[in-house]
């Protein structure tokens, strides 16, 4: 990576190489929020992400040098991630059901609660998206929530271009068709 063409954040990563704890701290400044963010839409659990985001920037620590600069900083930190969510999620016992597992198990029947969250709209989106599968949800989260670009979720996802576009596609279609059973029909004032 020359000096002339490096980007901020790959000058970062290359102070993080020589060993710069200052370089590596305003690296986990800029991304820690959004890297977290990421994970935890994977992982589901705040302190499950939270071990997971120290073990990100500790691999980034260690493996600096090796940056090549094939994609953009933010790109390898997600790829990072979740490699490390993935990774969690495997571990995890396939007959635990934990609090937040039995949480996630859908009850058809309809609480005040939900009827009056069902009006909010910013709540139904967050429902709708949540109710899409964990494919769709990761592409939508990438491509919307951290502005990746089709070629960046390739990578980050280790899919192809097409791939990525299709589920795109049918995620759009299904989060629409969510939208409009939860009420909402593109109308947002």
């Amino acid at each position: 990576m020359a000096a002339q063409t490096a980007t901020p954040d790959e000058l970062l990563i290359s102070r993080i190489a020589a060993g710069d704890r200052l370089a590596m701290q305003v690296l986990f400044a800029r991304y820690q929020v959004r890297v977290f963010r990421f994970v935890l839409r994977l992982v589901r659990n705040e302190a499950t992400a939270e071990d997971l985001i120290s073990e990100v920037f500790l691999d980034v620590w260690r493996q600096a040098g090796k940056f090549e600069g094939r994609s953009s900083v933010s790109t390898w930190l997600l790829s990072i991630a979740r490699f490390k969510a993935l990774s969690s999620l495997r571990k995890r016992s396939e007959g635990e059901l934990d609090d937040e597992a039995a949480e996630a198990i859908e009850d058809d029947a309809d609480s005040p609660e939900v009827t009056i969250q069902k009006k909010d709209k910013a709540a139904a989106l967050r429902e709708c998206l949540n109710a899409l599968s964990t494919d769709h949800r990761e592409i939508v989260d990438l491509v919307y929530y951290h502005e990746k670009t089709v070629e960046e979720a390739s990578e980050i996802l280790g899919i192809p271009e097409n791939t990525v576009k299709t589920r795109l596609f049918y995620a759009r279609k299904r989060l629409s068709e969510l939208l409009k059973t939860a009420g909402i029909d593109r109308g947002w004032p």
